[in-house]
């Protein structure tokens, strides 16, 4: 009796294992297809001084650094990177590596978190007009997969936040609006899926980005649901990939500028620009003063 009882528990966990694995697996492929529908082709066109010389002149200093002229306009960059991150103020530093597709269609991050048997891997997404987060313990047992309009309006707000690392997504070519509230602050606003975003960013004499703020749909407040929390953080370091100068280390938090807590700490390890030729053609090779 009690040999079928084992026999009927293991076949059951055999069963529960397999399902799993399958649901696993299924999820990946799905991952695997959005990250390929990200990465868009070239466009055939190239960064000139003339595409920004309606620009408020700190924002031309702004591109003029981040984009070498003559450099192919990407619509997507693959990421790697490694850092720490945490889900509240109160909550321990988890180790995180992962990698990253950002598209001007959307973005995915596919992150292992934590270490030993508390491990997780899943992913963060925007894709096709849907926000997702999807995590797994072991790469098996589910741990959240959720997806909803507040999942996703807050999504679109990190796309955006993250074309920090895209600096061509950010030209006036996508109906992003500048302007410059000062010599050292400018501000971006565009919308995607009719979800408003405002980057605001602070830069300094030569155009390097040393600070970013923008608004984020968040379930963080204490007395609100989902409520809009002031974002940011600082860049302490950058480098240069395929002509594009864009921060390498980056801290952000919750309620930057008030009660802020760090939540988010990342060094860029490589980026990968989609569709930059080996060479850029003879007339495209400018050279600008900075504004």
């Amino acid at each position: 009796m009690l040999t079928t009882v084992y026999l009927s528990i293991g076949a059951l966990g055999a069963i529960a294992f397999v399902i799993l694995a399958i649901l696993q697996a299924k999820q990946k492929q799905q991952l695997n297809q959005m990250w390929r529908s990200l990465e868009t082709p070239p466009e055939d066109k190239y960064f000139t001084q003339d595409a920004i010389a309606t620009l408020p002149a700190p924002v031309q200093r702004y591109f003029l650094h981040a984009i070498t002229p003559g450099t192919a306009l990407a619509t997507a960059v693959r990421l790697q990177m490694s850092g720490s991150l945490r889900t509240g103020q109160d909550q321990p530093w988890l180790p995180m590596r992962a990698k990253e597709i950002i598209s001007v269609k959307g973005f995915v991050w596919q992150a292992t978190i934590g270490r030993g048997l508390l491990q997780f891997k899943g992913a963060d997404s925007c894709a096709n007009g849907t926000g997702k987060v999807q995590f797994s313990l072991w790469e098996l047992l589910p741990i959240v997969n959720a997806s909803n309009p507040n999942i996703t309006r807050s999504s679109i707000a990190r796309l955006v936040a993250e074309f920090i690392w895209l600096p061509s997504a950010l030209l006036p070519q996508y109906d992003v609006n500048w302007q410059a509230l000062d010599e050292n602050t400018i501000q971006a606003s565009l919308k995607v899926d009719s979800e408003p975003v405002t980057l605001t960013l602070t830069i300094d004499a030569d155009g390097k980005p040393e600070k970013l703020s923008f608004p984020r749909w968040s379930d963080l407040a204490k007395d609100k649901d989902w409520t809009y929390i002031p974002m940011g953080g600082e860049f302490s370091a950058e480098r240069t990939f395929n002509g594009y100068t864009i921060p390498s280390q980056i801290i952000l938090g919750y309620y930057f500028g008030t009660q802020y807590f760090e939540s988010f700490q990342a060094t860029l390890e490589q980026a990968e620009f989609l569709g930059i030729p080996k060479e850029i053609p003879l007339h495209q090779r400018t050279t600008s003063s900075i504004p």
